[in-house]
């Protein structure tokens, strides 16, 4: 009795003035480790008669548990106070300027994407989203390209092999179009409205990609006209490039989702090597660059959107959003923009507070 007595007077005695971890660590081994002494007490439990067991067992596992929460009412005290000590000393003064670190940067794509937003919510769009992963029917067959129109050779499509639960194809979205029969059918007309967005076709050199993106612009109401389109896409690209001195060409051509359907081209220069827009294509210098199509709404796309094509009219109009970028901040490679190269990240990049609006521009790099 004596002996665990001693023992135990001893060991929590020696527990409470350990100083680190590592000293309260080494008395848990010296105490309760495999060789340990109180360890070696449980062991004798199996030599005594039971009588001996009955009297000497509870008073050695209590000593065990003892020992066992004093020592992590010890480690814990310990860490406490190095904690504290380590807070102390880890001050930072908020006054001081940021260190010189590594730091990201906008995307020109993200920029570009904020800087049409800008400008057509300055003319009253709002933005509509759809989903990537798209049914046959919204992607093709709502907008006027049912399974044997040719039109669908145009799109080298990314085919799902399952179909969704109404028994249509899934596919990769190959324009952002679907959404404007999303938009109608969800919030009807007069409606306004751009989708931008990611879009996949199986296509890929220097100025295609497997994955591109898209900004796509509805107009819907009463009384509209091509004149209305060709007025929304002059003040777009004016805004756009900065420039006052933006013309545009409408060209006839086909699309099955508007009539009549026009390609749109603008004049442009050529300045230190790259196009830059401006000037009309027909002055000495200058050329026609093919930029977006558009036209008016075809009356079977706005049945398909669940309106009367009698009582309403819009127009409809696409841009590749990377093209637009290259563009303006003179990039000449396309796959470029998804190599993820930090060098070029680096020079085409914006500051994060590079945030475009009208009034103060939207052409600033960083």
């Amino acid at each position: 009795m004596n002996d665990i007595d001693t023992l135990g007077s001893d060991a929590l005695g020696r527990i409470a003035t350990a100083q680190d971890l590592d000293t309260v660590e080494s008395l848990r081994v010296a105490f309760l480790g495999k060789q340990g002494s109180i360890s070696g007490l449980l062991k004798t439990l199996g030599g005594m008669s039971p009588e001996e067991r009955q009297a000497e067992g509870p008073r050695i596992h209590a000593l065990r548990e003892s020992v066992t929460a004093t020592l992590a009412e010890r480690k814990a005290a310990l860490e406490g106070a190095a904690l504290e000590a380590r807070l102390a000393a880890e001050r930072i003064d908020l006054t001081l300027p940021a260190p010189e670190a590594p730091r990201g940067s906008v995307h020109p794509v993200s920029q570009v994407m904020d800087e049409l937003a800008e400008i057509f919510a300055d003319m009253g769009f709002s933005v509509a989203t759809g989903p990537e992963i798209e049914d046959d029917w919204h992607n093709f067959t709502a907008l006027n390209m049912p399974e044997s129109h040719p039109a669908r050779a145009m799109h080298d499509t990314f085919y799902f092999p399952d179909r969704s639960a109404e028994g249509r194809e899934m596919l990769l979205r190959t324009h952002t179009s679907p959404v404007q029969i999303r938009a109608m059918l969800a919030q009807g007309a007069p409606l306004r409205i751009i989708a931008p967005g990611r879009v996949y076709r199986s296509d890929s050199d220097a100025t295609h990609t497997p994955m591109f993106h898209q900004i796509e612009g509805l107009v819907i109401d009463k009384g509209i006209h091509l004149g209305h389109l060709k007025w929304t896409l002059e003040t777009l690209l004016k805004a756009f490039f900065e420039r006052d001195d933006v013309v545009l060409r409408l060209r006839p051509s086909y699309f099955p989702f508007t009539e009549p359907s026009v390609e749109v081209d603008t004049g442009f220069a050529f300045e230190g090597g790259r196009r830059v827009v401006g000037g009309s294509g027909d002055e000495p210098g200058h050329g026609w660059m093919e930029l977006l199509g558009s036209g008016m709404v075809n009356r079977k796309v706005l049945e398909a959107g669940g309106l009367d094509p009698d009582e309403w009219q819009g127009f409809a109009f696409g841009v590749g959003v990377d093209r637009l970028a290259m563009l303006k901040y003179g990039m000449n490679d396309l796959r470029a923009f998804f190599d993820g190269d930090r060098r070029w990240l680096a020079h085409y990049g914006f500051a994060a507070l590079d945030v475009p609006t009208l009034s103060a521009g939207v052409g600033t790099a960083a």
